[in-house]
């Protein structure tokens, strides 16, 4: 094969790309150090032009808060939180599935990126911009945007390392491009950045993002892998690995059915939810139930000591939006990488979106007070049934449950169950220690739980196994 290539005069994909990736390495390199000088020496056409785009995008930002708010938003994914939560899921997806030259390649192309953003910055020393109307605030020193730094790194590796199962790879490409753009004219337009920056972050990123995607292949080299073209990823052997699920087919294949079975259930369950809390408001002031409700809540009152506050606050926030949001980001790429199936993914969404709109539309009709007693929390304007918190926690380790223990053999299995009943305690006692809840605030979230996630199991059947694509009709 070798003889033919070289009698053909044709050089090998390997061979090209070692030809012209140092020349574009040495390119990037020369305009980063270009626009490092340029700013260094604060010469005037360039400072004039950073100044200019700042102020007038400024003004025309500001006075929009729609638009500020769509700029808060896009900014976000060029954030740490974002890029570590993909770089930290895709990475274990990858080892999960035993390419661990990828995951190393993510891991060490994102901690230089870490590393370079802050070193360079205290480098140069430059401060951020001052507008007329600030609409965002941003820590520590300015050039290069860190966003476009990390956004450029985080979404280019990614990018070489998922492409070999993209099917539209130039459209995936370009919507990457796309968003990395993004990322970087929020930045301007919030005024955090100047124009200067966001293009050195930009060449800063395509230039560690060259030598690190050089330097992979150098190791594939070493270890006797062919070589192949960037349009095929870094790791085009790859491509039934980094798929997140091959062989799942379609993950419910009667979806109008069931879309029309759950919709069904989402108004029976309601129903049953509005007909006890409006009984709970309305019809319980003077009797034994209402007593129990405020004796319970009261008597906790008496229990509250500086310590048990704070493990009651930690309690009551492992329930929180974000907790049980962060939940779910982590569980549903795990069971995607190690069950290979979209139908535990959607069974988790299903899940979550339920609870949430039930949640709403309950407490909207609801409107129950909160209990009579001083709140360790800050106060809600939402109903106090069902709780939130309660909720939340019990449909999310509750679903995770059923699946760890109809896909998983291990004794060990049983653990989930455990946590399925231990968080939620957890999260009820606690709110009702802080005053947030009734005691029967949490049969409304005891029944939210039962009827949807019930529902779901037996209309999505989240443990059966797909057929394959040739054996369904």
């Amino acid at each position: 094969m070798a003889v033919d290539v070289v009698a053909s005069g044709e050089a090998p994909p390997g061979r090209l790309v070692g030809r012209w990736v140092p020349l574009l390495v040495v390119a990037i390199g020369l305009g980063f150090g270009l626009l490092v000088l340029l700013v260094r020496l604060h010469l005037e056409p360039v400072t004039n032009v950073d100044h200019g785009v700042v102020r007038e995008l400024n003004e025309v930002v500001s006075p929009r808060p729609y638009l500020v708010d769509a700029l808060h938003g896009t900014t976000r994914l060029g954030g740490r939180p974002v890029m570590l939560w993909l770089v930290g899921v895709a990475a274990l997806l990858l080892l999960v599935r035993r390419r661990v030259r990828p995951a190393v390649y993510l891991l060490a192309t994102t901690a230089g990126a870490l590393l370079l953003d802050p070193s360079v910055k205290s480098l140069v020393g430059r401060l951020r911009p001052v507008v007329e109307a600030p609409v965002a605030i941003a820590p520590g020193n300015s050039f290069p945007s860190g966003h476009a730094l990390g956004s450029m790194v985080v979404y280019g590796a990614l990018l070489l390392v998922f492409l070999p199962a993209v099917r539209y790879r130039k459209l995936f490409t370009a919507a990457v491009a796309l968003l990395v753009a993004a990322i970087g004219v929020t930045r301007i337009a919030l005024g955090v950045h100047y124009l200067t920056d966001v293009l050195a972050g930009w060449l800063l990123g395509a230039l560690w993002l060259s030598v690190t995607a050089y330097a992979f292949r150098l190791w594939r080299r070493e270890a006797a892998h062919p070589a192949a073209p960037l349009d095929d990823g870094l790791e085009p052997t790859a491509a039934e690995a980094v798929e997140p699920a091959p062989d799942s087919g379609r993950p419910i294949p009667h979806r109008w059915v069931e879309a029309t079975e759950i919709l069904t259930g989402w108004g029976f369950t309601f129903g049953i939810l509005y007909v006890v809390g409006y009984l709970l408001t309305n019809h319980t002031e003077d009797t034994w139930l209402g007593r129990f409700d405020d004796g319970v809540v009261r008597w906790l009152r008496t229990l509250r000591t500086p310590t048990l506050d704070d493990v009651s606050w930690v309690w009551s926030a492992a329930g929180d939006t974000r907790a049980i949001l962060a939940i779910s980001l982590v569980f549903c790429p795990i069971a995607l990488a190690v069950w290979r199936q979209w139908r535990p993914v959607v069974f988790v969404v299903l899940t979550m979106l339920g609870e949430l709109t039930l949640f709403l539309c309950t407490a909207a009709s609801v409107q129950r007070d909160r209990p009579t007693v001083p709140q360790l929390d800050s106060p809600i304007p939402m109903s106090s049934f069902p709780s939130a918190h309660v909720a939340a926690t019990m449909c999310v380790w509750v679903a995770i449950a059923v699946l760890v223990m109809g896909r998983v053999s291990s004794r060990w299995r049983w653990s989930a169950v455990v946590i399925a009943v231990v968080m939620p305690a957890g999260v009820a006692l606690s709110r009702m220690y802080r005053g947030m809840n009734h005691p029967t605030d949490l049969l409304g979230a005891v029944i939210l739980t039962a009827l949807w996630v019930g529902l779901l199991c037996w209309v999505l059947r989240p443990n059966a196994r797909a057929a394959p694509a040739a054996v369904r009709t």
